[in-house]
């Protein structure tokens, strides 16, 4: 392997691969990789970071990159290993069984397989340790707090949060930077991070004394969010589901009559003509701004239920589709949903669908005082087996486009 300096980035090439390590804000170091032509400028859902200068010496059999806390030290064929700058232990380091075991060669740590001229399936190996635990990681049907030994699906679907942040007792948290549909396996052996996808390895290792530092550290990499305003600490009111402007109303008014506070109140889904429609039905929502008003009197906020699914029966769904506004199939009809109608997706990582849905949701909540939006079925939930089927899960990643690429590649 071939290590070069160009200013706080240590690049190192070799055996057809680039790898790019270099300082992501304060004690933490990005690693990004490929076997394609370049390395990729994409920070996805990153902030900004202030430039930190990092210490990096090449020598003849190894190069090391210091950010504060945290080293990574890459030896001369390519093996990489984070450690504790102040302690001295090692964090985190790759999985390789091969020659520099004295094995067969049965793992390499980083793995390539060519999905498309540009895109790979990758594998990312680190070694395991007995009395590591891990914690994060978002919202998984399972019991388990320590993720050790747990294999979790990177994706989002219907109460599964995919956010692929690890904080290890090791002192140190993990971000693995991809949305690409995949696997984190956190086995008694290795733990292995795997893109079906990708252009590139992307990942931030953070070196934190504690975790609250490891998480302020993570939050200002992502974000941090807001406080709560005082009236959303209240009692809210939601079923599924209000049907009429005048039933919604009675209940608000017996919670006043009964002296009960009521902070919120919901209108859930199917208050609309068609799914794409984004207003009330006039049949059954007469007055809105009327609606509004009463409520206000009451001291009740009102949050409406906002959905990204559009039916083609909808008085959008044709101009969307002229416009390239919609998620479509890369093969097949252009439906993903049968979900109370032939429906597909607004496709919002198209900033031109987001401007669109804005304007409507202004036009036909906004302006009548409506200020609160449950954005619900966002995971989104691709396709139905349809009646009789139901032990099939039809996620179909790959039949799906979205504005920034393929289904398999952005979808997380």
């Amino acid at each position: 392997m071939f290590f070069e300096r160009e200013g706080s980035k240590l690049i190192i090439r070799g055996q057809g691969e680039i790898i790019w390590l270099e300082p992501f804000g304060e004690n933490s170091l990005r690693f990004r990789a490929t076997r394609g032509k370049e390395i990729v400028e994409e920070d996805w859902t990153l902030l900004p970071q202030p430039e930190v200068s990092a210490d990096i010496i090449i020598d003849q059999d190894k190069a090391t990159i210091m950010n504060g806390r945290l080293s990574a030290e890459v030896g001369s064929t390519g093996e990489i290993r984070y450690v504790d700058a102040i302690s001295k232990k090692i964090l985190l380091e790759e999985l390789w069984i091969d020659h520099r075991v004295m094995n067969a060669t049965l793992l390499k740590a980083r793995n390539y397989k060519a999905v498309s001229s540009d895109l790979f399936k990758i594998q990312v190996y680190f070694k395991a340790f007995e009395d590591e635990r891990f914690y994060g990681m978002g919202q998984y049907a399972n019991d388990c707090l320590n993720l050790k030994g747990c294999v979790l699906e990177l994706a989002h679907k219907n109460t599964q949060i995919s956010i692929p942040f690890l904080l290890s007792t090791k002192g140190y948290g993990f971000v693995w930077n991809n949305p690409s549909i995949g696997r984190a396996e956190l086995a008694r052996n290795h733990t292995m991070w795997l893109a079906e996808a990708a252009r590139q390895i992307d990942y931030i290792v953070i070196a934190g004394d504690t975790p609250a530092e490891i998480i302020k550290r993570y939050t200002g990499l992502v974000g941090k969010a807001p406080s709560m305003p005082e009236w959303a600490l209240g009692f809210w009111q939601c079923k599924l589901r209000y049907r009429t402007q005048e039933e919604l109303l009675s209940i608000a008014r017996e919670y006043k009559r009964r002296n009960l506070p009521l902070s919120v109140i919901v209108i859930d889904f199917f208050h609309w003509p068609h799914q794409g429609d984004w207003k009330f039905d006039p049949k059954y929502w007469p007055d809105p701004e009327k609606m509004v008003k009463e409520l206000d009197s009451m001291g009740i906020k009102l949050l409406v239920s906002i959905w990204p699914t559009v039916e083609i029966n909808s008085e959008n769904y044709w101009e969307m589709v002229r416009r390239g506004l919609l998620v479509r199939t890369e093969k097949g009809v252009y439906a993903l949903n049968i979900f109370g109608g032939i429906t597909t997706y607004v496709d919002f990582m198209n900033p031109e669908a987001r401007e669109f849905i804005w304007d409507k949701i202004k036009e036909n909540y906004y302006r009548y005082g409506i200020k609160n939006f449950w954005l619900d079925e966002a995971e989104p939930e691709f396709g139905m087996a349809g009646p009789g089927y139901d032990n099939v899960i039809t996620y179909d990643y790959d039949n799906i486009r979205y504005h920034r690429g393929n289904g398999l590649e952005v979808s997380s």
